[in-house]
């Protein structure tokens, strides 16, 4: 039987950033791919402070609630989860390039989106990984639209953001905004609540941004195509 060809995947670093960044988008487009890449705990548990101050005891018991949450956020988007077996930079168990590559081009050969959304790379060391492993992609999946999402709660540092665009300019791509997203994204409507409730699904991580972090959590969402340069 020929598999159906998935209109929209995300790709997430972490277990909420494709909420936070592009919940309108998963909101507007049902039946999306979420594939989030840092969702297993270390081999020989530890504490972190973040895990902490998310309520956590221990890093096994925050993966084991953390995969739980983003299982019913994506529920209430109406997407479909993927999670890859990688440790996020807390853990002190960064994955290679090529692993990362590999495993990310193994996921999209599965599902055959139509476009990929993945993180522009702003800030963080694993959206950085997580975006350098989408852009190697580009050349070898000509038939596939790669967009960069603005990463949230980081695109608040303006700067930040106009750096790494500066920087992907420079290593050879062509970026432009993402206008056309296949379906109407409308903040002011039954999309925003969704998102609203997807997002407080993660009542950990929510817990560790505290009131002031929250307030950042809610910023509007921007898109980049991104294709490598006319020579």
């Amino acid at each position: 039987m020929m598999q159906s060809r998935a209109r929209l995947l995300v790709v997430s670093p972490h277990l909420d950033d494709a909420v936070l960044s592009c919940g309108l988008l998963l909101a507007a487009n049902p039946s999306a791919i979420v594939c989030t890449v840092f969702t297993a705990p270390p081999p020989e548990n530890m504490s972190t402070d973040w895990d902490r101050q998310s309520g956590f005891t221990d890093a096994f018991e925050a993966m084991q609630t953390r995969k739980q949450e983003d299982i019913r956020a994506l529920q209430k988007l109406g997407a479909r989860p993927v999670h890859l077996s990688f440790c996020d930079a807390q853990y002190l168990l960064t994955p290679s390039p090529d692993d990362l590559t590999g495993a990310l081009r193994r996921t999209l050969n599965e599902h055959s989106p139509e476009n990929v959304f993945f993180p522009l790379g702003i800030f963080h060391s694993d959206h950085t990984l997580v975006s350098d492993a989408c852009l190697a992609l580009i050349d070898v999946m000509a038939d596939t639209a790669f967009h960069g999402y603005e990463d949230v709660p980081y695109r608040q540092r303006q700067e930040a953001v106009l750096e790494r665009i500066e920087e992907l300019t420079k290593s050879g791509y062509a970026l432009s905004p993402t206008t056309d997203m296949g379906a109407p994204v409308n903040a002011f409507s039954a999309h925003e609540q969704i998102k609203r409730e997807a997002i407080a699904a993660y009542a950990s991580q929510l817990r560790a941004f505290g009131p002031q972090g929250q307030s950042s959590l809610y910023s509007t969402e921007k898109y980049w195509r991104l294709q490598r340069a006319s020579s």
